[in-house]
């Protein structure tokens, strides 16, 4: 309990520097957690894909679409369940800006995702309505959709003004399901453009493919390529988790960045620590002498800096961790819901918390070094 006392006091006594030192720690933690979670959030859509479900594309890109007639071909595969059609329609809403994930899908395409929950109400008149369309809850209090407003959305791939019926609201299982998208018939669309832009026709982007053991993905994908081998649309098949990985893989270097950013915020702490226990440890010289007439050893010494280190930290990180998760709700709010999911993580938490104690006994290594080292003569000769 003395020593306690002892720490304690000795971290307040320089109260300005003290104070600095621990709003220093807390924006270090707080930006470290807040880059951290974005990283997390990139990494969210690939994260809650399923290994259960394969994506089937052609296998030259995204961009080239596969037959209709694969569909038939593909639920003949041994161990598929269900397959459903889904194509990217990329309209826009009002302006340019008001960019969300729009998919032209088949009837079944639900029956594959179970953690979209919606009401068997609003199924049905979503099925029975051709331009009937359902919307994520993410979108829906993004842009204020309510079930039967109806949705314009001016075409890019597939060109004009769609007219988009809401008919039901697509709630998410959990706080890691992204419900940032729009789902419409694909008959609607494929029948829509059959009078105008007959070369678009049945063409589909993707196959999304239920398989009955998420075990045998490997060798589902290989058996359903080789169906397709040397046709003119030869398939790639993954399963969605390692799809949605493709689409990270294109911004890694942005990640990257942002990982080193992160680290080098944590080294400049550091050294700012390293400094302010370095400059106690300096002006403290007389007394460690006289502790040491007293009878205290250098491990008592060593005790007394690497308390005051781990106290200050403990402050200043602690602090940063804790205005961690309202500060990701102002920053998910400040950026329009760029990012869906955008939640502190308890891995995140942990992470701040070790970034502070590796800080706090980084920056008082060579403090506690030299006040162990100290020699009482020497010590008490630098008295006045």
């Amino acid at each position: 309990m003395f020593v306690l006392k002892l720490i304690l006091r000795n971290a307040g006594r320089h109260k300005l520097r003290t104070a600095l030192t621990v709003f220093g720690l807390t924006i270090a933690v707080l930006a470290y957690g807040l880059l951290h979670t974005v990283v997390d959030a990139w990494y969210a859509g690939a994260a809650a894909a399923s290994n259960a479900r394969l994506v089937t594309r052609n296998a030259i890109s995204l961009v080239f679409p596969l037959p209709l007639a694969y569909e038939s071909r593909i639920r003949g595969v041994d161990g598929v369940t269900l397959v459903a059609r889904s194509n990217w329609f990329g309209g826009t809403y009002r302006d340019p800006k008001n960019f969300f994930a729009q998919f032209a899908v088949s009837d079944n395409y639900l029956d594959l995702y179970p953690e979209f929950i919606v009401s068997p109400q609003a199924r049905s008149d979503y099925e029975r309505d051709r331009k009937g369309c359902l919307i994520g809850r993410q979108l829906a209090t993004q842009f204020g959709f309510k079930v039967g407003d109806v949705i314009p959305l001016k075409g890019t791939i597939y060109p004009g003004t769609w007219d988009f019926v809401v008919r039901g609201i697509m709630e998410g299982r959990d706080e890691s399901t992204i419900t940032r998208q729009m789902i419409f018939h694909y008959d609607y669309l494929n029948e829509t453009i059959r009078k105008t832009t007959k070369r678009q026709v049945d063409q589909v982007g993707v196959y999304i493919v239920g398989i009955d053991n998420s075990d045998q993905a490997a060798s589902v994908s290989r058996n359903i390529d080789n169906v397709f081998k040397n046709s003119l649309a030869e398939t790639l098949t993954e399963t969605e988790q390692a799809f949605q990985l493709g689409f990270v893989a294109m911004s890694n270097q942005i990640i990257a960045a942002i990982r080193v950013v992160s680290y080098v915020v944590i080294l400049i702490i550091m050294a700012v620590m390293a400094n302010a226990m370095a400059m106690s440890a300096r002006e403290r010289i007389v007394e460690y002498a006289t502790l040491k007439a007293l009878g205290f050893g250098s491990t008592f010494l060593s005790v007394l800096v690497f308390g005051e280190s781990l106290a200050i930290c403990a402050i200043g990180g602690g602090l940063g961790m804790l205005l961690t998760p309202p500060a990701a709700e102002f920053f998910k709010q400040a950026t329009g819901n760029v990012f869906p999911v955008f939640k502190v993580s308890h891995d995140t938490m942990l992470l701040q918390a070790a970034c502070a104690f590796v800080v706090a006994l980084a920056a008082a290594i060579v403090p506690a070094v030299q006040a162990s080292r100290v020699r009482i003569v020497e010590g008490l000769r630098a008295i006045g």
